[in-house]
């Protein structure tokens, strides 16, 4: 089978989307030799000010193990392979608030969840989605106000 070139939306059509379709994405739930989890702190809606776990959308014609490493390059400015990683599942995450901050309608993202274990690194510089990078364990994950809910999720943090 031949794929084209993965295709990254304009914003005009991707508020479109995200207005009349599940966007699907991918999370990535780093764990250090710790044990804690990588967390950074979000600029942009939606789930802007709270901790969540690093992750991004799969573009248009692009493989799962693509999008995979692409996002982890793209977020952290680390190589991962999508091989190393275990997948989680499947989960839905329901916004009201959108990207654009446009009025009416919310965001449904179909995500599809990897963990993988790696050191503690380098991490590049913060970008336009996030102010901070922090490494929690669990259980001050579960406690942390701040840690939104869908990222608690993935841990069982019963709150």
């Amino acid at each position: 089978m031949i794929y084209n070139k993965a295709v990254k939306l304009v914003p005009d059509d991707l508020i479109e989307v995200v207005r009349k379709a599940p966007i699907v994405s991918i999370d990535l739930i780093i764990k250090n030799d710790r044990n804690q989890i990588l967390l950074g702190l979000r600029k942009n809606e939606p789930a802007k000010g709270f901790w969540f776990v690093p992750g991004g959308r799969i573009l248009k014609n692009e493989l799962i193990a693509e999008a995979f490493e692409r996002i982890a390059k793209d977020e952290l400015g680390i190589n991962l392979e999508y091989t190393d990683s275990h997948f989680l599942g499947v989960f839905e995450h329901l916004y009201k608030e959108n990207f654009a901050q446009k009025p009416g309608f919310g965001t449904h993202y179909v995500v599809l969840a990897h963990e993988i274990r790696m050191p503690e690194t380098q991490l590049k510089p913060l970008d336009e989605q996030h102010s901070q990078y922090r490494w929690l364990d669990v259980n001050a994950l579960c406690k942390e106000e701040k840690v939104h809910p869908y990222t608690k999720a993935y841990f069982d943090c019963h709150c």
